[in-house]
């Protein structure tokens, strides 16, 4: 065949995501999963930059299949809220990821972020892979060495495991309903904390 058929592989533990366009052109994707509290205020930020395929809301790290936003927010099922993002290596890096990621949470904070109180709220670094693994221990090091923050860093770095894809209501909520999103990001404390600390 002259034309290679188009293939999509998405692995998500694996952290890949592969097109294959042609027998000489194989861009690899690669996947990287946070949790930073509401996942509402974690996906703009990564939709802004260049290089991102996509991002998606939803829960990780828990012990429950498929689980609802409502069996996730009583707190009984492990997971965390997360954002998990497809992106092109050679656009953006891990590293440019873990630096907003940093820059839009409160670290020290355990078992909430700003208003939202509960262990879905706990903070997170899903790593898939051992350079995933190193790059976020690095980061975690640097943050602690800044001394920008008076308490101890409490964000987690744990290894990814199925991420569930919370309901189409959550995706890109903030342009869903605009005017309620930025309300509560000012609202529950978010934006005025990031302000001060990071711009």
């Amino acid at each position: 065949m002259k034309n290679a058929v188009i293939i999509l592989t998405i692995l998500i533990l694996g952290g890949s995501y592969t097109m294959l366009k042609s027998d000489t052109q194989k861009p690899t994707y690669e996947v990287a999963t946070f949790a930073g509290g509401c996942f509402w205020c974690m996906q703009p930020p990564y939709d802004k930059l260049p290089g991102v395929i996509s991002t998606t809301v939803g829960y990780s790290g828990g012990h429950v299949k498929n689980p609802s936003y409502r069996d996730v927010s009583s707190g009984t099922t492990g997971h965390l809220e997360a954002v998990q993002i497809i992106f092109d290596p050679k656009k953006t890096s891990y590293e440019e990821l873990l630096t907003i990621f940093w820059k839009n949470i409160d670290p020290t904070a355990t078992d909430q972020q700003f208003a939202d109180v509960g262990t879905q709220y706990q903070t997170a670094i899903f790593y898939d892979s051992p350079k995933q693994k190193q790059k976020a221990e690095t980061s975690k090091t640097t943050i602690e060495k800044s001394k920008k923050f008076d308490n101890p860093i409490r964000v987690k770095l744990l290894h990814a495991t199925t991420f569930y894809p919370a309901e189409e209501d959550h995706q890109k909520y903030y342009k869903k309903n605009a005017d309620h999103y930025n309300m509560y990001k000012e609202g529950s404390g978010r934006a005025a904390y990031l302000r001060k600390k990071w711009f």
